[in-house]
């Protein structure tokens, strides 16, 4: 059931991907980096989307009654708020600014920008891009198939 709940959710991702990709394009915009380095964002955007779904999957399940998951959902707000992808790090305070560069979004949105040529992208974040999901996910995979586990006993 967890599985096939988040095969459906990554495939809603996207599927919003391409709608956000073709309204862009539509708009204007170009990815300047190739189809390679264009494929290679798409994986990197979906691979964190994976790791946040499975993060808030077991946030969900630790919430227990579906009244509660929108109260958790709310946690998982200051991740991209607290990333580049609004701003960057160097107009924030010192203290901020260390948060916002250690947050995995602000890797992802760092080689994401940098795989579609576009500013404000910095060469060598592609790895912490790809690192910081595959943690997440070691992480977040298994606490939540076991807590799914015992519910179902």
């Amino acid at each position: 059931m967890l599985v096939g709940r988040s095969a459906a959710d990554m495939l809603q991702s996207a599927i919003a991907l391409l709608v956000l990709f073709g309204t862009g394009l539509a708009l204007g915009w170009r990815a300047e980096g190739g189809v390679g380095a264009f494929l290679g964002a798409v994986g990197l955007l979906l691979l964190f989307r994976f790791a946040m779904l499975w993060i808030g999957i077991h946030l969900a399940l630790v919430a227990g009654k579906p009244e509660m998951v929108q109260a958790v959902q709310i946690l998982v707000w200051p991740v991209g708020f607290l990333s580049n992808a609004f701003a960057t790090p160097a107009s924030m305070p010192d203290w901020l600014g260390t948060v916002v560069q250690w947050n995995p979004m602000s890797h992802t949105a760092t080689a994401v920008r940098d795989l579609f040529g576009g500013p404000g992208g910095e060469a060598g974040h592609v790895w912490p891009a790809i690192i910081w999901p595959l943690a997440l996910l070691a992480v977040f995979f298994p606490l939540a198939v076991r807590r799914f586990a015992r519910l179902s006993r």
